[in-house]
Formats: structure tokens, sequence, C-alpha cells
């Protein structure tokens, strides 16, 4: 029994050691030395000798060992700067060895070895010798090499690791700081083994675990390295940013060929004398007026329709304190209407006598809102003013090259690729609710707004944050692949052609004219009460004249100051019962103001909602940490 037991007990460990031989093995494959020999030249460059043991298991070091060098960096203007890398040399055991280099991320992965040589198991010594410039750091009182000698971002544990700095002829230490750890560690694992009149060594105390690295810095007095001059600095920022230059070339170009257009085709004709008018322009309806002012439609556009058609007592405006509803009147004389009111009214009713403007019925009204457009574009456009749309295609066609040339000189092509379309895409969702968020919130902040308004001011806010937190997120993965820089280049030619589309839209002399009138009467709607006496002749204040203009004043962007003439004559008359609007009706006691606000941005703001769809630092100091300065990088095996 005990003999069975004994065989047994030897069987099932030789089954676990069968079984499992990958985690021991795995566990054998480690950096047993890094050593690095850092010689700095008086130009500035440094060559570099790197001796890293290794002890291969067939795991992860099948053919050999790769090596990460950093060169593309970001410096906290969000600048790019590119440093110089060449490899002078790369050896296995004592001998050359086969090595080819592929672009990372930030930088030249080095892969050393054979594609179709696999390495037998047990230690390996790799030597790799290379040069660098641009890592010498230039101080008020000291220059300066902060170096990171392995790299954090070794696949495998380092034993130990060793540094020797030897400065250039003539240079003495002044200062030093060593770093052990992950990035951003200030632990200092690691001690100066020797210090001599031109060089400095430094060794851990510790082993470095995956993801850890020695960092060191080393300072010495100002003028043995010539220092970049601002001709140098210029011409490295040139050579190091190309997309930037892309970007500023091509904002440049397009601005000179707007301003040009502008120059040409969107110049205003000067304004004449303007005074006040207490008739709008003959022909003209409040909608006709704001399409010409604006030079374009919008919702308060639509309003302003409704209104006129209200006062002209074919339609009654019913505002219940949640939404509003639009009452065709029994036996109404469609007479009264103009050619786009009439098309309006087709839309809305069609057989029907009611409608609630709600985002149910978004087909209705959005179909009467474009009724409405298409009639004042036919009526009014060529006569009054240009839109010069054709003009845009070419500084379209600039800003795509641009953007172009900026992704394809990025030196994180894919990412910024992506991100472009990205963006585009999902920049239209997030304007789209910035605008509904504009609306809602003006509507809220205007006075007069009902409870359903605020609470959906507020609900759309809170949904809107995370859509605008992913946008913002969106904007900064951009910036790591093109740089902030050019996000900013981007944002200003994106802003350029927004701009521009409005700035080349140009009234004609005769729609000068026009808007010359429709200034005069609102500068008459929106002077104040005291200030009456000093016009020539103005119309008598009644109610009826109030009614008459208010569709106007709300096309003209003065509601709330024509209101307030009539402020106190309307509540008197009100009260004592002799003005009760026929065409409109609320929930809320009658006021003036009341009724400016509720159709001037709860009308508008309603009709917008109905109409849519749901649908650079020092480390010798102290400033330091693990992983900063130059060098750095990281390996692992292939």
């Amino acid at each position: 029994m005990h003999i069975f037991a004994s065989i047994s007990g030897t069987i099932l460990c030789l089954v676990v050691l069968l079984l499992s031989p990958a985690a021991p093995l795995s566990a054998q494959e480690r950096i047993t030395g890094f050593a690095s020999w850092i010689y700095i030249d008086r130009s500035g460059d440094l060559t570099v000798t790197e001796t890293i043991d290794v002890i291969a298991a067939g795991n992860r070091i099948q053919r050999g060992i790769y090596r990460d060098f950093p060169t593309d960096y970001t410096n906290r203007a969000g600048v790019r700067v590119r440093v110089g890398f060449r490899v002078l040399e790369v050896m296995r055991d004592g001998r050359a060895e086969p090595y080819h280099t592929e672009q990372a991320a930030n930088g030249t992965r080095l892969y050393i070895g054979d594609r179709d040589v696999f390495l037998g198991p047990g230690p390996h010594t790799y030597s790799i010798t290379y040069q660098t410039d641009r890592q010498i750091g230039f101080f008020a009182d000291y220059d300066e090499l902060y170096w990171n000698v392995t790299g954090n971002d070794w696949e495998f544990p380092i034993d130990k690791a060793s540094a020797t700095i030897v400065l250039p002829e003539g240079a003495s230490v002044l200062q030093y700081s060593i770093y052990t750890g992950r990035t951003g560690s200030r632990a200092s694992d690691a001690e100066v083994t020797e210090q001599l009149d031109h060089s400095i060594s430094f060794r851990t105390t510790a082993p470095l675990a995956p993801g850890e690295g020695l960092t060191v810095a080393v300072a010495w007095p100002k003028g043995i390295v010539p220092e970049p001059d601002n001709l140098d600095r210029t011409t490295y920022f040139l050579k190091d940013n190309l997309t930037v230059l892309a970007g500023a070339a091509g904002l440049l170009v397009l601005f000179f060929y707007y301003i040009a257009v502008w120059l040409k085709v969107g110049k205003d004709p000067e304004p004449g004398v303007i005074i006040p008018r207490f008739e709008p322009p003959e022909g003209f309806t409040p909608a006709a007026g704001r399409y010409v002012m604006r030079m374009g439609f919008d919702d308060k556009t639509f309003t302003a329709a409704l209104v006129n058609m209200a006062v002209k007592k074919y339609l009654v405006i019913e505002d219940d304190g949640n939404t509003f509803h639009l009452t065709k009147v029994k036996k109404a004389n469609a007479g009264v209407l103009t050619a786009g009111e009439k098309k309006i009214a087709d839309k809305l009713f069609g057989g029907a006598e009611r409608l609630q403007l709600k985002q149910k019925n978004h087909r209705t009204i959005r179909d009467a809102l474009l009724a409405l457009e298409k009639s004042l574009r036919t009526d009014f456009e060529a006569l009054h003013f240009k839109r010069n749309s054709q003009y845009m295609i070419p500084g379209l066609l600039i800003t795509i090259l641009v953007i172009a040339s900026i992704i394809f000189t990025a030196r994180q092509r894919e990412i910024a690729g992506f991100m472009s379309i990205w963006l585009s895409l999902w920049s239209m969702g997030c304007v789209a609710l910035l605008y509904g968020l504009y609306n809602a919130w003006k509507a809220v902040l205007s006075g007069g707004a009902k409870i359903s308004d605020k609470g959906g001011a507020l609900f759309l806010s809170l949904f809107s944050l995370p859509f605008l937190g992913g946008w913002l997120l969106g904007f900064f993965v951009m910036a790591s692949a093109i740089s902030l820089v050019n996000i900013v280049v981007l944002l200003v030619i994106l802003t350029a052609n927004i701009v521009f589309y409005h700035l080349l839209r140009a009234p004609t002399i005769h729609g000068r004219k026009i808007m010359d009138q429709l200034e005069g009467l609102k500068l008459y709607l929106s002077v104040a009460e005291k200030d009456r006496l000093n016009l020539l002749n103005p119309p008598e204040m009644t109610p009826a004249l109030f009614e008459k203009f208010l569709p106007w004043a709300l096309a003209l962007n003065v509601e709330q100051q024509w209101s307030e003439q009539f402020s106190s004559m309307l509540a008197q008359a009100a009260k004592d019962g002799s003005y009760d609007p026929s065409w409109y009706h609320s929930s809320r006691p009658f006021s003036a103001r009341s009724l400016a606000s509720s159709l001037g941005s709860s009308l508008s703001s309603t009709i917008s909602s109905s109409s849519t769809a749901p649908g650079s630092s020092s480390g010798s100091r102290g400033g330091g940490s693990s992983g900063g300065g130059g060098g750095g990088g990281g390996g692992g095996g292939w």
C-alpha cells in the first residue's frame, strides 16, 4: 500500500510537470543585464551602445528581440519634436546579426534576428550601437542630458541595469539625479558606482519589473555644447511639423481666396440713411421681411407667418401651458392670406381643423416650413440678395486638400484618418444638439417659459452631456495623432468656411433699399415710449395697431420692445374687458409682455422641436521621474 502511494505520487508529479512546462519556461525569459554606454559629442550628438543579456526560452523570444526607440515627441506647447536616430551596428553573441526597422506610433522599432531563423534556448548577448541628436536640454545655468536608459515598456523583468555617461571634452558633472520604477515614479533604487572628471556611472540596486525602467539626468556647465539659435529652432520646427506647415499654408490660401471672393461678390452695398417708417415695404409680409433681412430662412420666419395669419383671423393660437395648438377659424377667409401663407394653411390643416405642435406631427409641420421657405425663395431671393454659394466650392476643395495633407503627414496616419471621418459624422450630431440646447435655454431664459420648456431644456442638457464628452474625447485623440496645433488649424479652417458662407451672401442694390426700409420700420417698432414724442406724426396707439405690427416686431426681433410700448394700455383694456384677442388663447392671465415672450421664444422653440424627427522640464535638479527625458521605449521578443 505504501509502495502504491509512493508510485502514485511520483506519477502525479510527473503529470503536473509535463502539463505545465510553459509557466517555468516563460518565467526564465528575462533580461539578466542591461548596460548602456552613452558618449556625448561636443556637437550635442549622442553615440549609444546598449548591451542586453537575455535568457531565451522559445516563448516570446523566438527569433530574437525587438527594441523601441522613441523619436517623435510632443512638447508642452503641443508642438511636434522629432529627434534623429541611426543604427550603426547590431550584434548577437559577438557576431553581426541581421535586423530591420519599422515605424512605430512615436518612433522606430528595431527587430533583431532573422525571420527564418529560430534561436536555441539559453543566454544570448545583444549589442546595439546607434546615434541620435537633439537630446540635450539647455537651461539658464547648465546644460543637461535627461536620459531614459532602459525604457519603461519592456515585456521582461530586468535583473540589473547600469549606465555610463561620457561628457563632452572639457565638461564636468555639476549635478545628477537617478530615477527607477514605472513611468512617473520618483523612486531611486540605484546608485553612482563611479564619478570621474568627464564621466559618471550608475547601476540599479534592485531588479526592475516589466514596465519599470532606469532614468538618469546629468548636468554640466553651459557653453561646451553649442545651444541652437533662433534660426536653428525655426529650422527644426519647420522640419518637424510638416503637418502644421501644410495646415497653415492651406489656411492662408483659403483665407486669401475667401477675401478675394468677398471683395468681388460678397461686399454689401452701402446702406442709406435710416429714418423711422410707420409702414412695411409694399408687397412684403413679416415672413418675407425677415427672410430678406436675414438673407435666409429660420424657424422664427415661420413663427412670424403664423402670427400674421392669426391676426388676420384665419387661425387661433392656443397655449395651454404645455404646448401650442393651431385651430383653423370656422368659415375662415383664405382670401386674406398671401401665396406663402396659403401654402402653410394647406400643409398644416389639409382637411383637418386643428393641429397640435408636437413631435408626432413633425412631418406635417416640417412640410409647412419647407413650403413657406420654397415660396419665399421663389418670390424674393433673386431680386433681393445673392447667396453666392457657387464660390464655396473651391473653398471646400481647398479645405479637403488641407485636411488630407495634414492626415498624410501625421505621425499616426491611420488614427488621424479614422478620427477625421468619425469626428465629421459625430460633429454633425453634436452641433445639432448644441443648436437644440441654445434654442431650449433661450426660450427658458427669455421669460414666460412653461414648466415643460424648463424640464425639456434640463433633460436635453443631461442627454447631451455624454455625447459632447465623447466629442471632446475625439478631439483629444485626434490631437494626439496630428498635434494640438493642427487641431487649432482645423478648427480655424472649419470656422472660416462657416463665417464666409454667411459673409458671401450679399443684398442686391434693390435688396439694400428694402433692407433700409425694414431698418426704418424696426427703428419705429423698437423706440421707447418716452421717445415716441420725438417721432413725426406716429400712428395712434391702439390695440389694433399693436396687433397689426406684432408679426413685424417678431420678424425684426423687437417683439419685447414693441409690447413694452403697449403694456400699460393693454393691461387696462384687458382689465375692463375691452380687449381680449380672439386669435390667441392662453391658460395664463393676459399681458403684452407674456404674449410677446410666448410667441417670440416659446412658440419658435416649439416649432423647432416639433418639426424635427425623433431621431519641457529639467531632471537633474530633482524635477524628473522614471520614464522622463529622451531615450526610453522598451522592447520584447519576436
